[in-house]
């Protein structure tokens, strides 16, 4: 369904704002923070969900992984720095975790800051803050941070970084070509430029991938590109016990979600053998009630099937609520194909942070 046509002067303004924002901070109008540490951006040109968590639960464990690699064998301290969508009260700072322990929920912290916590426990710590700035120098006084991955970084140009990770969703890569409110974009095309690395999620999705790199690479010159796509990590109840999940194939299925690509979920599933009875899509962060749960589970049995699943994301959301047939929840991850080059390029990134840019 596309947007009203009295979007389309509303992304004209959009735009030219845009360009104007970043003609300031290219200028000095706008002052821009670094931090005493090396900041990791992961980011995007589009609105909705592009696999950006994924990847930066795949960046934190790859500083990890890098930093293993040391003289040393120290692992350095990281930290998430995320704005936290969705959360009850969104002009505070929430520490989520300090890297060893949960420190508040998910509607204090936003569903995708609680679900990279909960991954990242050993790992990172993560913290909700819109002045990504002051959260930072927060965690290097009070956490002792030693490099920090930039949550949705990309247009977050009041903080300094010293690599910037573009992704680009292969199943709807420009956003439908026009820029917000009538679009997806957030930016022009145009500012993959800045990109010091793109990655092209769910690559294994679309047919026409050759077509989508070779314009990612005329956008972004000489900056490297990557392909990825998403792999089942595994398969539970939503108490959290794990499940073998072929033994989740024996039945139909009604599968939900509240993401910001759906039918890449869907059509996920159906990729691993399952066979969805029907499908259900709610707004992305959506916050479920009772009764659209006995809803899901109504329609499922009348639909021929006896079980439900739904994402990791989801669930969180779920726990306290009562359903008539098992509920599953599958868990995703990224991977990246020839992953040491990117991996490589973020150690190179966090050696160098001395020659810290802006954007």
């Amino acid at each position: 369904m596309k947007p009203p046509v009295l979007f389309i002067p509303l992304s004209a303004i959009y735009g030219a704002a845009t360009r104007t924002r970043l003609t300031a901070y290219r200028r000095g109008w706008f002052s821009v923070s670094r931090l005493a540490a090396p900041v990791i951006s992961v980011g995007n040109l589009t609105a909705g969900g592009t696999g950006k968590t994924p990847l930066v639960e795949w960046v934190c464990r790859a500083i990890a992984k890098a930093e293993a690699r040391d003289d040393t064998g120290d692992r350095k301290r990281i930290c998430v720095l995320t704005r936290g969508y969705g959360r009850d009260n969104p002009k505070t700072q929430v520490v989520v975790s300090n890297g060893t322990e949960l420190l508040a929920g998910e509607r204090e912290a936003g569903d995708e800051p609680f679900l990279l916590a909960r991954k990242l426990l050993g790992t990172a710590a993560v913290i909700a803050n819109g002045n990504r700035a002051a959260a930072g120098e927060w965690a290097i006084e009070k956490l002792k941070t030693e490099v920090f991955v930039l949550d949705d970084g990309f247009q977050h140009l009041r903080l300094a970084r010293d690599l910037d990770v573009v992704i680009v969703d292969a199943t709807n890569p420009w956003g439908g070509g026009s820029l917000l409110p009538y679009g997806h974009l957030r930016e022009p095309r145009a500012g993959l430029s800045r990109a010091d690395c793109v990655v092209i999620t769910r690559a294994d999705q679309v047919e026409g991938l050759a077509s989508i790199r070779a314009t990612v690479a005329r956008l972004v010159g000489a900056a490297p590109v990557f392909t990825s796509h998403m792999v089942t990590s595994g398969v539970s109840k939503l108490n959290g016990q794990s499940v073998d999940k072929e033994s989740v194939f024996s039945q139909r299925l009604g599968a939900f979600c509240g993401v910001g690509n759906p039918e890449s979920f869907f059509n996920h599933l159906r990729r691993e053998g399952y066979q969805l009875a029907f499908t259900r899509s709610f707004p992305d962060h959506h916050q479920y009630q009772q009764s659209e749960v006995d809803t899901l589970v109504a329609d499922a049995t009348a639909s021929g099937a006896k079980r439900l699943i739904t994402t990791a994301k989801d669930a969180i959301k779920l726990q306290l609520f009562k359903f008539g047939i098992p509920c599953f929840v599958m868990d995703i991850q990224i991977s990246i194909d020839e992953e040491e080059p990117l991996v490589e390029l973020i150690r190179k990134a966090i050696s160098n942070s001395s020659r810290r840019r802006s954007f």
